[in-house]
């Protein structure tokens, strides 16, 4: 028989893309990533022993990412700066060690410029992940599902233009 942590170990590496993916969508360097990466398998292992319906894992991982994303976002945006000092965005820290073409590139710094709950509708929508199956991870109806993936695809199309 397994152990808890054995299990969880080969849970995390089965989707550790997830986690990658949903980093990157809401931040733009890569020790913003490295954070936000450490943090939410923190939030899966201290959730993990909770799960009671294990066939529904990925979404589990879904919503658990991006939800410790989405608060760890808002959590940097509070923090008092008295010094700013301007930062020269190094555009290759923004898309790292990966490999894109232009046009993935473009999207990605489109998607940048949606809101927290909009940009995890269309990391989930690009995942080809069902309106049933989004509505489920992000806890809204369906409908509203259709409705914001409308609204994000116009948004996108005017910022990629």
């Amino acid at each position: 028989m397994k152990s808890t942590k054995e299990e969880f170990l080969e849970v995390l590496s089965k989707y550790q893309g997830i986690l990658y993916k949903v980093s990157l969508v809401y931040f733009k360097n890569k020790s913003d990533r490295e954070d936000n990466l450490q943090e939410i398998i923190y939030q899966l292992w201290k959730s993990f022993p909770q799960i009671k319906n294990r066939n529904s894992i990925g979404s589990w991982i879904y919503a658990v990412s991006i939800n410790t994303s989405i608060s760890r976002v808002k959590k940097v945006s509070r923090i008092d700066y008295r010094e700013t000092i301007p930062e020269i965005p190094d555009k290759s820290d923004i898309i790292d060690d990966i490999s894109m073409n232009e046009s993935l590139q473009m999207l990605l710094n489109a998607i940048y410029n949606l809101n927290e709950v909009d940009k995890s509708i269309m990391l989930l929508y690009l995942e080809e992940k069902s309106y049933d199956e989004i509505a489920e991870i992000m806890g809204i109806s369906k409908s509203n599902v259709g409705v914001r993936i409308n609204r994000a695809k116009e948004i996108l199309k005017q910022n990629i233009k």
